[in-house]
């Protein structure tokens, strides 16, 4: 009786030493754990915490770690990227909006200390104050639609849309403007009408945005272009023009917000870089895809691609 009480408290220091044991090798980890990721939180370094170790517990506790630093490394990223894209825009808006305040500015000091002025000398400025106006309304309110679009709680009425009706209405709507630049118009739309679940407003601001876009940048190609097709089951839109194109260094940054080619800086253009990031905004909002293709005076063409609707 004695020998088998002396093997049971044997056995018992011998569980108790190895949960001890396992005990202080679990501190041990938990311990370097802590002080490793303390090391990685302070050097905002995209490490991961590597611990060798057998025990199941520690392992999953790794795993968890691990992700929610993959997870605080992407919200950091997206951080950066949005501070980095807040100093664009604040200089890109700084930019955009000087310029037309200071001639706005000059013309209502003539307003108001040319003594001499002839009607028709007011009248003029007076309609060159209304333009720049117009202007600035433009740009604050692309401004705006962009914050819109971009938060977390924005929805889009969605309905089963022509798009041939559409795509009509959009050229006949810019049709002044194509025939003031002398463009040649090229239009293909099937006689068969293609459908798609969309927003009709957003569709039209899209084509909008790209017909105005085309004839900007690619009047000097003299066409200017706009198809309507099937793809399978998939509906395309495609605007195009025969003009200097986009070089292939700034084609994959165009949809950039606020990301503007050199000439776009150019007043004669008066580009803000916010219609392609809108575009492209309004086009994912319902679930499609745009892209760019271009070859200098021969085709630059902006692809809408949406999932068709065959009822």
């Amino acid at each position: 009786m004695t020998t088998v009480f002396i093997i049971i408290i044997a056995a018992l220091l011998v569980v108790v030493g190895l949960q001890y044991a396992a005990h202080m090798t679990l501190k041990k980890k938990l311990t370097q754990m802590s002080m490793e990721l303390a090391r990685i939180v302070e050097n905002e370094s995209a490490e991961k915490l590597l611990i060798h170790t057998d025990q199941s517990v520690v392992k999953k506790l790794l795993i968890g770690i691990n992700r929610l630093l993959d997870h605080n490394q992407r919200v950091i990223a997206d951080y950066n990227r949005t501070k980095d894209s807040l100093k664009k825009m604040t200089s890109n808006m700084s930019h955009d909006m000087r310029t037309p305040l200071t001639v706005i500015l000059g013309y209502v000091e003539r307003l108001k200390h040319d003594q001499v002025m002839t009607d028709e000398q007011r009248e003029e400025i007076i309609g060159r104050l209304h333009s720049k106006i117009e202007n600035i309304i433009v740009l604050l309110n692309q401004f705006f639609e962009l914050v819109k679009l971009e938060s977390e709680d924005y929805t889009m009425p969605l309905s089963r849309l022509c798009m041939n009706e559409v795509c009509r209405k959009s050229v006949l709507e810019h049709y002044e403007l194509l025939q003031s630049k002398q463009l040649k118009v090229e239009i293909d739309i099937p006689e068969e009408n293609l459908y798609m679940l969309g927003n009709e407003t957003a569709v039209q601001r899209i084509l909008s945005n790209l017909i105005s876009n085309a004839i900007r940048y690619g009047s000097d190609g003299g066409v200017f272009g706009l198809t309507l097709r099937e793809a399978g089951d998939q509906v395309e839109i495609e605007v195009w023009d025969r003009g200097k194109g986009i070089d292939e260094i700034h084609q994959s940054r165009v949809f950039d917000r606020l990301y503007t080619l050199d000439d776009a800086r150019n007043p004669n253009f008066q580009g803000s870089g916010i219609g392609l990031s809108i575009t492209k905004q309004l086009t994912e909002a319902m679930k499609g895809t745009i892209r760019l293709s271009s070859k200098p005076y021969e085709k630059t063409a902006f692809t809408c691609t949406f999932q068709r609707m065959m009822y």
